[in-house]
């Protein structure tokens, strides 16, 4: 639950305020469109497009990019890299209140390092669905089909979970990427 909210309604970041926490609001396109902007900038240097920020109820924000092929680490996708730069800069009840927002749906090992994490609500553009219609496989490793709604729901605490979002921004950032 989110700072200021009852068991319905939160806070946003824009000083709004929803009754549902996976209704997307328009603080939270704007959030989305600049995960979008950051897998751009992921791919410009040469890395698979994706980007992520985490942002606190108070607008403190935290961004992170794809880093597997320059940080040669297959572990180094867009959420892991901001969850582990989030959880250096933010306290437990920042995290337990803030939104991660990315441009692709976080995969299971994302999903997992997002529950760990303790980060509260994750909001998604290009669903895991669509980016497997847009790449199957990775250097020959098909990808994992599995919602980070399935991951979430295996722990003993709930992830609040809006997305996906039609962007068709969050499709271009991968055309002719995938090749």
């Amino acid at each position: 639950m989110r700072d200021g909210a009852t068991a319905t309604r939160i806070e946003t970041t824009d000083g709004g305020v929803v009754d549902d926490e996976t209704e997307v609001t328009s603080a939270d396109l704007e959030w989305l469109a600049h995960c979008i902007l950051l897998a751009g900038s992921a791919r410009d240097r040469g890395d698979h497009p994706f980007g992520s920020l985490v942002v606190t109820t108070a607008g403190r924000t935290v961004e992170g990019l794809n880093s597997v092929v320059t940080g040669r680490d297959p572990t180094g996708h867009a959420e892991t890299n901001v969850v582990r730069l989030a959880a250096l800069q933010l306290s437990p009840e920042e995290l337990a209140t803030s939104t991660l927002y990315t441009s692709t749906e976080p995969c299971a090992m994302c999903a997992g390092a997002i529950y760990w994490s303790g980060i509260g609500r994750v909001v998604f553009a290009l669903s895991e669905q669509g980016l497997a219609a847009i790449v199957a496989e990775q250097e020959g490793v098909p990808t994992m089909r599995l919602p980070c709604r399935e991951v979430f729901a295996r722990g003993g605490r709930r992830v609040v979970v809006a997305g996906p979002v039609e962007l068709p921004e969050a499709v271009d950032v991968h055309d002719g990427f995938w090749i």
